[in-house]
């Protein structure tokens, strides 16, 4: 007689696979963090890794992030995107993958009232005498089984410069806090080539906080190459104000949640706008927040990288610039105005040091300079690695982050890279899509982490509890 299968509740005891275990794939970044499940398309949940916080309380999610008394926002990142404040990113995590992520749990046996009576008393046993409590062992099952995230092998990114002392605190949060049965970090660039299909790729990644540019070689980091600068969403952010502040009349930005009313005005007139009034002052944090929040709309609808011909500082490329169809934007408080030349060129220091605004400043610290730009960081990538290696990679450029979503962009970087390397073959893999682009190391993990013949890679508890936090060192390279 044939051996039947396993019944669907009845999970294989030897292995974290198939389809019965739900591994989750957890995506931290500096401006959003993203959690789903492996094998999905997109992350179910994605929330900002900014955090409202009154007094000791936090708060967590967009909705919660309102004006409010002694009200200040954090991140429990910093700009390199490592974990800063580990204990507000446990509650950040766990209320994201327990609350929003599943579904509500039973309350664990110890707690959910049922060896109580119907008449309120403890239930006795045969001979009239209070039951037996629990075992030694069987105690320490029930105490696992509380634990957030016992039945869930979680899968977490982290980027290519993560320090070894920030791994193991990762791994000790999730087996210690969380019960999780295994566990596996793997580094973002990797994971957005794998969502590209490709095992060698030179992965650009330009986020939010930063711009990453790492040479992947058969899905492993290729550490010499690894390059990253401050140019990137928020780089932008400051080269829009910049920009606002030196137009003719200067621009304020005034958030969304301060306006009470409007009335339409012609292009450039003065913003006529009723202010809302608090009881209570606002919070610097929450105001940078809420302008960050306008900057990023601007970004989204005006902004564009200058495509050709040459950059935007060769002779005649301004003026060129000036004729061509300009963007209207309209700010919160109705002042609005048409964007032309200006537009481009607070993208243009991204490729070209001397085009960002403040490129003339006295102050060295902060200007850019050439090893910053998008070219080059793939230069000092591509040169960190074998001279033979290199054909490989530039054939298999994977564009990744949300800000690689600029208009023009993969153009410029296609002329870039040929200046760069001309003779050489050249292939651009960017996503269409713009949720591909967006969350590709997330799609990467779920794409990994659904793998049948990625299960046997798991870090399992047994084996954490062998070898200590350590292991991680040793297995996720």
């Amino acid at each position: 007689m044939s051996q039947q299968p396993l019944a669907s509740s009845v999970q294989p005891t030897d292995i974290y696979g198939g389809d019965e275990v739900a591994a989750i794939v957890l995506d931290p970044g500096y401006c959003h963090t993203r959690a789903g499940f492996a094998g999905e398309e997109m992350p179910k949940q994605v929330i900002p890794s900014f955090y409202g916080q009154i007094g000791e309380r936090e708060l967590f999610g967009d909705e919660y992030i309102n004006p409010r008394a002694n009200f200040e926002v954090k991140n429990y990142m910093n700009r390199d995107s490592v974990v800063e404040d580990w204990d507000a990113a446990a509650n950040l995590w766990e209320w994201m993958l327990v609350e929003r992520l599943q579904p509500p749990r039973p309350l664990p046996p110890s707690k959910n009232g049922l060896n109580i009576g119907d008449d309120g008393d403890v239930v006795m046993d045969e001979d009239g005498n209070p039951s037996a409590p629990p075992a030694e062992g069987a105690e320490e099952g029930a105490e696992e089984y509380e634990k957030p995230l016992y039945e869930n092998p979680l899968l977490m990114t982290e980027a290519p410069w993560n320090s070894a002392k920030a791994r193991e605190k990762a791994i000790e949060v999730v087996m210690e806090t969380w019960s999780c049965p295994a566990f596996w970090l793997s580094k973002t660039p990797v994971l957005s080539a794998f969502a590209a299909g490709k095992a060698t790729a030179l992965v650009l990644d330009v986020g939010g906080a930063n711009t990453s540019v790492t040479a992947i070689h058969d899905g492993m980091v290729l550490k010499r190459s690894v390059q990253r600068s401050h140019v990137g969403g928020l780089w932008l952010s400051g080269q829009i104000r910049t920009m606002l502040d030196g137009s003719e009349p200067k621009v304020d930005i005034v958030p969304t949640f301060m306006v009470e009313n409007k009335k339409p005005v012609e292009a450039g007139q003065p913003a006529e706008a009723r202010l809302r009034k608090f009881d209570f002052p606002i919070s610097n944090s929450f105001r940078a927040y809420e302008e960050e929040r306008v900057l990023t709309e601007f970004k989204e609808s005006v902004v564009e990288v200058w495509r050709s011909p040459g950059r935007l500082l060769t002779p005649g490329n301004e003026d060129y610039a000036r004729s061509q169809p300009g963007r209207v934007f309209e700010f919160p408080d109705g002042y609005n105005q048409m964007w032309r030349e200006q537009r481009y060129k607070v993208a243009e220091g991204m490729w070209d040091e001397n085009a960002a605004y403040g490129a003339n400043n006295a102050d060295e610290s902060s200007r850019l300079s050439k090893s910053q730009t998008i070219p080059g960081l793939i230069k000092a990538a591509l040169d960190g690695v074998d001279v033979d290696v290199r054909p490989n990679l530039l054939a298999n450029v994977v564009v990744t982050g949300s800000t690689s979503l600029l208009n023009g962009f993969n153009d410029r970087l296609n002329l870039e890279l040929g200046a760069l390397y001309p003779g050489m073959k050249i292939k651009i893999h960017a996503a269409g899509l713009t949720s591909e682009r967006r969350f590709g190391a997330w799609i990467g993990g779920s794409i990994l982490g659904s793998l049948g013949t990625f299960h046997q890679m798991w870090i399992s508890r047994t084996e954490y509890q062998e070898n200590g936090a350590g292991i991680v060192e040793k297995r996720c390279k």
